[in-house]
């Protein structure tokens, strides 16, 4: 059976010529594969260029499948659900063949609308009109439809971006189902670790070489443990030859300061000739040049390798965020909610009662649609409720959304952080970005350059900066445009945090990580 799609030796760049990555040979068959890499890395890229045929900068992409995909961000194309599912024309034959209005031997599916309502079940969509307006589909919901549509027209090769992005986990289930239900292949770019965890190999993408690992994220993330402790055991190999170079190039000194002090000792008692004095002399200087040069050599060559394995480690090695400590007593009261509720049309979303004390950690909870963001608006004021209270008993708290929408204009992170903190000098705002891994030129950096797990790093760093720092982090869905690297940070710095945290997340692996206390189901 000839491959589904084959990557030989590929390369590929930005619009403006930066590379993404080069080198990249792969096959599929029918089997899975994921696609990791920081953000920018290429992994989007590479979809849309098999999707579109496009010509690679160097190497071939040769498809040999028809080809099913989900995009990152779901579009609406189309009027309704049907117009989502592709299959209008269809089923506009089918109601004119019901009515007589076309020969017995035209191709007609008269299970086409069965066949509709089985694949929105599957997909998590059970019981949606086919002439629901796309407009009332939020983000989630497209994605589901974007997979009924998989369901229906089953293509040999399934191309996914981030497919698991703004889903519940009843959504996050059903792309689960359909990979692992796939009976064809599968090339997946996601950071969802739960998902991940269901291929067959995992491609990291990298400027600096792209890597393919057998199995799913817990051989990957074995496999890269693995490999930052062994480019840190480098490190250490190399630190510890560059002192012993110098310690050797310090001891061959302080034998020829001997030796000539010597000499001059034995030409001022002159006990010894001077013909001998001055041979002697010039063999110590010829001895001494020689062993310069060679502790010269060692030490450029220990130096020069110190510097590889640092590069190495750098690459290997997340930056680290610092959240500042806030000293939360662990019987204080943060946030008090009691019978709240919003009306949206007829619909009453709550009543809500929630108390947060001390430094706990709270998961808010729920399917889409279920108001979790429409209770985060409430409690940050941003909404006001039909009845009920929300009472801020902490005199600061700090909110993240997934976009970290307080980062805007075209200006640089430095003046994003005096923005923000006008109390800051410009030595503490600097001071404050590199606690968060901007460090030096990095802080100039344009915010609308900052990538997604660098803006969240930004975003907190802004936040954290105030003085008291907040007690109450609110979190709405702050994993949905990070890559893994950025998790894994993010994650590092919760669990250094002793303020209190209300996140809504249906990332799993996350709420874990971080060490939820309780659930609020909403």
């Amino acid at each position: 059976m000839p491959a589904l799609l084959t990557l030989d030796s590929l390369a590929l760049t930005t619009p403006d010529g930066r590379e993404l990555f080069s080198g990249l040979t792969l096959t599929i068959e029918n089997d899975r594969v994921g696609l990791v890499g920081r953000n920018g890395s290429g992994k989007s890229t590479l979809l849309q260029s098999i999707i579109a045929q496009r010509a690679p900068q160097s190497g071939s992409i040769t498809c040999t499948a028809s080809i099913g995909h989900i995009q990152q961000v779901p579009i609406r194309e189309g009027r309704d659900v049907a117009n989502g599912l592709g299959i209008c024309e269809q089923l506009s034959t089918l109601a004119r063949a019901l009515k007589g209005d076309l020969q017995p031997d035209a191709d007609i599916d008269w299970d086409l609308e069965t066949k509709a309502e089985k694949a929105l079940a599957r997909s998590g969509l059970s019981g949606v009109s086919l002439t629901r307006p796309l407009s009332t589909l939020s983000g989630g919901e497209l994605t589901r439809l974007a997979t009924a549509r998989l369901w229906l027209e089953r293509p040999q090769l399934l191309l996914l971006d981030e497919p698991t992005n703004n889903l519940d986990m009843d959504g996050r289930a059903a792309i689960v189902d359909l990979i692992a239900s796939w009976r064809g292949g599968v090339l997946v770019a996601s950071h969802d670790r739960d998902l991940l965890e269901h291929m067959d190999r995992i491609v990291e993408l990298s400027p600096t070489g792209c890597t393919i690992f057998g199995g799913g994220w817990s051989e990957f993330a074995n496999a890269r443990q693995a490999a930052r402790e062994a480019a840190r055991a480098r490190l250490a190999s190399a630190e510890k030859r560059l002192g012993e170079a110098q310690s050797a190039a310090r001891s061959r000194q302080e034998k020829k300061e001997r030796r000539d002090r010597t000499g001059k000792v034995a030409r001022a008692s002159g006990s010894q000739s001077k013909l001998f004095l001055d041979a002697q002399k010039e063999r110590s200087q010829q001895t001494g040049g020689r062993d310069a040069a060679l502790a010269s050599r060692q030490i450029e060559e220990a130096q020069a390798e110190r510097e590889v394995a640092r590069q190495q480690v750098a690459i290997l090695t997340p930056v680290a965020m610092e959240l500042a400590p806030t000293n939360l007593p662990s019987g204080r009261t943060v946030l008090k909610v009691d019978a709240l509720t919003y009306q949206i049309g007829e619909r009453t979303l709550g009543p809500w009662s929630l108390d947060i004390r001390g430094p706990e950690r709270v998961a808010i909870s729920g399917p889409n649609g279920a108001g979790k963001t429409t209770l985060l608006k409430l409690l940050l004021g941003t909404l006001t409720p039909t009845s009920g209270t929300v009472t801020h008993v902490t005199p600061t708290l700090a909110y993240l959304d997934q976009h970290v929408d307080h980062l805007t204009g075209d200006g640089t992170l430095f003046e994003a952080m005096i923005a923000g903190n006008a109390a800051l000098d410009n030595n503490a705002a600097r001071a404050m970005l590199a606690r968060f891994g901007f460090r030096n030129r990095m802080a100039d950096k344009p915010v609308s350059a900052l990538s997604g797990g660098e803006r969240l790093r930004a975003g907190l760093a802004c936040v954290m900066a105030a003085d008291p720092p907040p007690d109450l982090l609110i979190l709405d869905e702050p994993t949905n445009h990070l890559d893994i690297e950025s998790v894994d940070i993010l994650e590092a710095a919760l669990n250094g945090y002793d303020g209190a945290i209300l996140v809504v997340s249906h990332d799993q692996r996350f709420l874990d990580a971080i060490r939820i206390d309780r659930r609020f189901n909403v």
